[in-house]
């Protein structure tokens, strides 16, 4: 089966046991050499940055069943293992390669739409241009959690709000947030058990909210793209999805600055949920030689931030993919750069990282220069060979919509790329060969997802469509499709028989089987 039905404790320690070895010869070849080329003749050290560099490389520690690191490289395609049950931010997972829990609907229906009467929508700015921007979109992955006897869903949206749903029924458990400007991106929950839930706004905040008052949400911390002695070098968004890791917040801003925060939870005297965030350390996401090779110095952090092993990886929209050894960071070790990578073009799909800690790359294809049509739009990065990381990659230059938006899913030996033209390829994992594909006719910016043998994709036609992936290796038949209102953008979440997800029409879903005898508010086409 491509995904587990939930977290399994025993099945994680063998994952551990079996991988141990291969954890510790990945480790050890991970820092030799590593001073920050990207294998395309643009070495860069963060020294450059102002930063401290990474010339020399940290001592590894000795990885034995449980894991000593931040995160073993060998849970990729697990839950998040934490005191928190649920899908708690984009991907599900620090390694951002979980996208949920089956059972998947097999009939799916319509079952209740986010608001009840009227569509979630907001004005907002775009280079100079108003527009109204309606529902929810790139990347809007859901979190659904269960706490206190009562599933919850949680999301922002483009009507400015941040939204807190019983995920039965729809209606609101929580007020909703209104921030200044639209709720981009996708939400992440505490995953330690805090009632806190933390998201970015176009409004220049990226927001640490309390939902543990009542009806009410309490806005605890903001983090402002202007402040805390960095220079906004391209936008004031926040579109990446924070990751929370033992208390620790990595995130990166359309600022183009690159954040950890410790967060120093806790509880008042009245059992209220606090918190007294520290900014332990910033970095620039671009360095001396990234402003030479892209000089319009588009260097906005869109993508979410990923930790495997004692490594944290972003990309930006320059198409610089970097790495930060945070093995230290707990004893008060200042982060260094361990790796580099340049695509040549503008990178916001979040990097996704499989057992072996290898990592794969979505790009645009806007800049059309010499570097992105040597290294393609769709990759797989060895971060242990530095020097030449560049394991396979496969073009997508066509005239016209072309390059990768959306993030890549792992799937059984094959790994799923969504298009901006349209098309969904699988590709294997070990050599890059394209196994099959599918032209869906519009973009697909929805990021894959693949559960229980499913794989789950829409369009900007707004068809959902879920296709059986139980070999992977064949084209794979449609099982089921669902129309709703407007291009979906959105990445879907699935749990437990449901899957929630936004579109650009306005309206927020829940989708699956109803129940016997009852009328849902749309129908699906079954194949």
């Amino acid at each position: 089966m491509t995904q587990a039905n939930g977290p399994s404790r025993a099945r994680w320690l063998g994952l551990v046991g079996v991988a141990a070895v291969l954890v510790l010869l990945w480790g050890a070849l991970s820092w030799k050499g590593r001073d920050g080329s990207d294998g395309g003749g643009n070495a860069e050290t963060a020294s450059a940055q102002g930063t401290t560099g990474a010339s020399e490389a940290p001592s590894t520690t000795t990885t034995l069943p449980p894991y000593d690191g931040w995160v073993n490289p060998a849970s990729a395609q697990e839950p998040w293992d934490t005191t928190t049950v649920g899908y708690l931010t984009f991907r599900g997972n620090p390694t951002r390669s979980w996208y949920g829990q089956g059972p998947v609907p097999t009939n799916p229906q319509v079952l209740w739409s986010y608001p009840a009467n009227g569509t979630m929508c907001g004005r907002s700015s775009d280079s100079g241009n108003v527009q109204t921007w309606c529902g929810d979109g790139w990347t809007g992955n859901p979190n659904v959690f269960e706490r206190d006897g009562t599933t919850w869903v949680s999301f922002g949206g483009y009507d400015y709000g941040l939204h807190w749903l019983d995920a039965d029924t729809g209606k609101e458990l929580v007020r909703t947030f209104k921030t200044g400007d639209l709720a981009k991106g996708s939400m992440s929950t505490d995953p330690d058990g805090y009632p806190l839930s933390y998201k970015g706004s176009r409004d220049n905040n990226f927001y640490v909210v309390a939902t543990d008052r009542g009806d009410r949400p309490e806005v605890l911390w903001k983090l402002n793209a202007y402040e805390n002695g960095v220079t906004k070098v391209w936008n004031d968004d926040w579109d990446g999805a924070a990751l929370i890791l033992d208390d620790y917040l990595f995130e990166g801003g359309e600022n183009s600055w690159f954040y950890i925060v410790k967060l120093n939870r806790g509880y008042d005297a009245a059992g209220k949920v606090t918190v007294d965030p520290k900014i332990v350390f910033k970095a620039p996401g671009f360095d001396a030689q990234l402003e030479k090779d892209a000089p319009d110095r588009h260097f906005s952090i869109e993508s979410s931030v990923a930790v495997s092993g004692n490594t944290a990886y972003f990309a930006n929209s320059a198409g610089l993919v970097q790495g930060w050894d945070i093995s230290g960071l707990k004893q008060g070790v200042t982060p260094t750069r361990v790796f580099r990578f340049w695509t040549g073009d503008d990178t916001d799909a979040t990097i996704t990282i499989d057992k072996q800690g290898k990592l794969y790359v979505g790009s645009e294809w806007e800049k059309n220069n010499a570097r992105s049509k040597q290294v393609g739009q769709m990759m797989k990065l060895d971060p242990s060979k530095p020097d030449d990381p560049l394991v396979w990659s496969l073009p997508d230059q066509v005239a016209g919509k072309a390059g990768v938006w959306a993030t890549p899913a792992l799937g059984d030996g094959v790994v799923y790329f969504a298009t901006n033209g349209g098309r969904v390829l699988a590709v294997d994992q070990e050599t890059g060969a394209v196994v099959w594909s599918k032209d869906f006719g519009s973009q697909t910016w929805q990021s894959p997802v693949v559960v229980d043998d499913v794989l789950i994709e829409g369009d900007c036609e707004g068809n959902l469509r879920a296709f059986d992936v139980s070999d992977p290796r064949v084209d794979p038949p449609q099982i089921w499709s669902v129309k709703l209102d407007g291009c979906i953008e959105a990445t879907p979440a699935v749990w437990k028989g449901r899957i929630y997800v936004a579109a650009r029409g306005g309206k927020f879903y829940a989708l699956g089987d109803p129940p016997a005898g009852a009328t849902a508010d749309a129908t699906s086409t079954p194949q």
